[in-house]
C-alpha cells in the first residue's frame, strides 16, 4: 500500500487480491509480508472516533425514526395488502397458525412464510388489533404498522453502518442511510402492514454481518500469521492457516434464514452472498501469500462456509414455522395424520402447493409492472386513495382535493442508483474493486431472479430488497467524487459540492412527494402536479 493511498476511502482495501509487494508494484515473490503491513491490505482500520461514528449514524436512524413513526395510525383502517397480513398476524398471536380469515376458524391457505407476520403478531399484542370478526381492540393500526416502521428505521442504522465499514468513512455511511431514509419507496413500505419491509431489512442486517465477518476472517488470518516466517509450516504456506469459528459469518446465515422465512425471494441473497464470502476468503488467502489460495479456501474454509451459508439458514428457515409444528390447526397440518413424519409430509405437502400457486400467479392487476420498469420506477402501486370533497377531511379547495398513499420512490435515489450500477461495472472491470463486486452481486441477486419469470403478476414494491445496493452504488460514486484526503483543495470542493447539491436534491424531492407517501389530504391540482407520468397515475 502506497502512501498516497493509505488514507483514501474509497481506494484502500479495493484491491487486495495479490501480494504486498505486487500491489506495491515490486516483483512478485514468495515473501511473507510482514503482520503490520500485512494487516493494513487485509483489514484498515476503521476511521476516526467510534463513539462519534455511533452519534452520527444513530442521529440519522432517529430522524428516519421520526418520519415512519409520525402520524403512523393514517390512514385509519386496513389498505391494500394489510387486508390479509393483519389477520394473518392476529391467528399467530391467537393461535400459532394462520386461521382462515373468512370464517374465522380453521386453518387459513396463506402463500408466505410465517416469520414476517410473526413479528406483526408481536406488535399487535403490545399495542392492539382488529380480530377476524372485526372487532378492535387497543389501537390495532398502531399495532398491525409499528413494527413496519420499527424494522424500516432499523434498517437505515444498519444500511449506515454497514456502508461506513464498506467505504471506512462515517461521511459515506451516514450519506448511505440518509439517502434510505429520504426513499418513498422505504417509506411507504415501513407504514403499512405487509412483509416487504422485514425482507428489506434482514438483507440489510445479513450484508452488515456479512461485511463484519470479512473483516474479522481478515484480522484473524493477520494474527494467526503474525510471528511466522515461510518455512515453518509448509501446509499454511500452501494453503494459509485455518480461521476457526466466525461468528459473524454464522450471524449472517442467521438472518438470511429469517429473511427467507419473511419470503421465498431471499435465497437468491443467500447464493449471491456465499458467492462473495468464499470470493474473499480466496482473496484474503492470496493476499497473505498463499502459494495455492483457491485450493486453500476449499480446503480450509468450505466446510464452514457450507454450514453457514446452507445448513444454519435452512434450521433457521424451519424455526419460523414452530407455530405450524406444535398446534394442530395449521393448513395441511393432518394431511398425512398424526406423528412426526405424517407431520413433515404435511408440511412438504404444503410448500409444494405454495410453490404451486406462485408459478401460477399470472393474473392481471392495474398495478402489475414489468421488472425492468422498477428501475426508472413507471409503474409505481397506489395503496390507498380517496377524494375529500370541499369542506369534508380538512379539504380547503372548492375544486376538491385528493389523499392518497402511493409507493413511489424518490426519483433522485432510484434514476440516480440504477445509473451507478454502470459506474459500479466500470470500476470493477478497471479496478477489480470488491465493493464494486458487492453492489453488483448484491443488486443482481435481489432483481436479477425477477427476470425469469415474465409472465408472472409482479409489482414496484417487489424491488424493496434491491434498494439497499443502489444506495451502495450511489455512494460508491460520492466517495469517487469527493477523491482522495490528500487531494487539491480545488477537487475536494468541487466533490463536496456535488455530493451536497444531490443530497440537497433528495431531500428536496422527498419534502416534495411526502403528501402522496403519507396520506396528506391536498388540493387535486397539488396531487395531479405530482403525478409526472401517465403510468404513476
Amino acid at each position: 500500500m502506497t502512501a498516497t493511498t493509505a488514507h483514501v476511502p474509497w481506494s484502500a482495501s479495493g484491491r487486495e487480491d495479490q501480494p504486498a509487494a505486487v500491489a506495491a508494484g515490486g516483483p512478485r515473490d514468495r515473501r511473507r509480508p510482514s503482520a503490520e503491513s500485512l494487516r493494513d491490505r487485509l483489514c484498515p482500520p476503521m476511521p476516526g472516533s467510534a463513539l462519534m461514528g455511533w452519534l452520527a449514524t444513530v442521529s440519522v436512524a432517529v430522524l428516519a425514526g421520526v418520519l415512519r413513526f409520525w402520524h403512523l395510525t393514517e390512514p385509519r383502517g386496513v389498505y391494500f395488502d394489510e387486508v390479509y397480513y393483519t389477520k394473518d398476524a392476529w391467528g399467530l398471536l391467537t393461535a400459532g397458525y394462520e386461521i382462515n380469515s373468512s370464517t374465522c376458524s380453521g386453518p387459513g391457505y396463506v402463500v408466505h412464510p410465517p416469520f414476517g407476520k410473526w413479528l406483526m403478531a408481536a406488535s399487535e399484542g403490545l399495542f392492539g388489533y382488529t380480530n377476524c370478526a372485526g372487532v378492535p381492540h387497543g389501537s390495532p393500526e398502531l399495532g398491525w404498522r409499528f413494527s413496519s416502521a420499527l424494522f424500516g428505521t432499523l434498517a437505515v442504522l444498519v444500511l449506515a453502518r454497514a456502508a461506513r465499514r464498506m467505504f471506512r468513512s462515517t461521511v459515506l455511511g451516514c450519506f448511505a442511510g440518509l439517502l434510505l431514509a429520504m426513499d418513498g419507496l422505504e417509506f411507504v413500505q415501513s407504514r403499512i402492514g405487509i412483509l416487504d419491509i422485514f425482507l428489506m431489512t434482514g438483507v440489510v442486517v445479513a450484508l452488515a454481518c456479512l461485511l463484519l465477518d470479512r473483516d474479522f476472517g481478515r484480522a484473524r488470518l493477520a494474527d494467526r500469521l503474525e510471528g511466522t516466517k515461510p518455512g515453518d509450516d509448509p501446509r499454511r504456506d500452501m494453503f494459509g492457516p485455518r480461521l476457526g469459528f466466525r461468528p459473524w459469518r454464522l450471524a449472517c446465515g442467521v438472518a438470511l434464514g429469517l429473511s427467507v422465512g419473511v419470503k421465498w425471494s431471499a435465497l437468491y441473497t443467500i447464493i449471491g452472498f456465499a458467492a462473495l464470502a468464499i470470493a474473499w476468503d480466496i482473496g484474503a488467502r492470496r493476499t497473505a501469500g498463499a502459494r495455492r489460495p483457491v485450493l486453500g479456501a476449499l480446503r480450509r474454509d468450505a466446510a464452514p462456509w457450507l454450514a453457514m451459508f446452507v445448513a444454519v439458514p435452512i434450521v433457521v428457515f424451519l424455526a419460523t414455522w414452530t407455530g405450524w409444528f406444535v398446534t394442530d390447526g395449521g393448513y395441511d397440518r393432518h394431511l398425512y395424520g398424526n406423528g412426526f413424519v405424517a407431520a413433515w409430509r404435511g408440511w412438504w405437502s404444503y410448500q409444494m402447493a405454495v410453490l404451486k400457486f406462485h408459478e401460477g400467479l399470472h393474473q392481471g392487476h392495474d398495478f402489475a409492472s414489468h421488472p425492468m420498469s422498477w428501475l426508472v420506477m413507471a409503474r409505481p402501486v397506489a395503496y390507498y386513495y380517496s377524494s375529500p370533497a370541499y369542506g369534508t377531511s380538512g379539504c380547503h379547495d372548492p375544486s376538491g382535493c385528493s389523499r392518497e398513499v402511493i409507493a413511489l420512490g424518490n426519483p433522485a435515489v432510484w434514476w440516480v442508483g440504477t445509473a451507478s450500477l454502470g459506474g459500479m461495472l466500470a470500476w470493477w472491470v478497471s479496478r477489480r474493486d470488491w465493493r464494486a463486486a458487492l453492489v453488483l452481486v448484491g443488486f443482481g441477486s435481489a432483481f436479477l431472479p425477477w427476470l425469469l419469470f415474465p409472465a408472472r403478476t409482479m409489482f414496484f414494491f417487489y424491488a424493496l430488497p434491491s434498494l439497499p445496493f443502489l444506495i451502495l452504488g450511489i455512494t460508491g460514486l460520492a466517495g469517487l467524487a469527493l477523491g482522495p484526503r490528500d487531494a487539491s483543495d480545488t477537487r475536494r470542493l468541487a466533490g463536496a459540492l456535488s455530493v451536497g447539491i444531490y443530497t440537497i436534491i433528495v431531500v428536496l424531492l422527498f419534502a416534495y412527494f411526502y403528501p402522496v407517501l403519507a396520506a396528506q389530504v391536498i388540493p387535486y391540482s397539488s396531487w395531479r402536479a405530482r403525478m409526472w407520468f401517465p403510468g404513476w397515475i
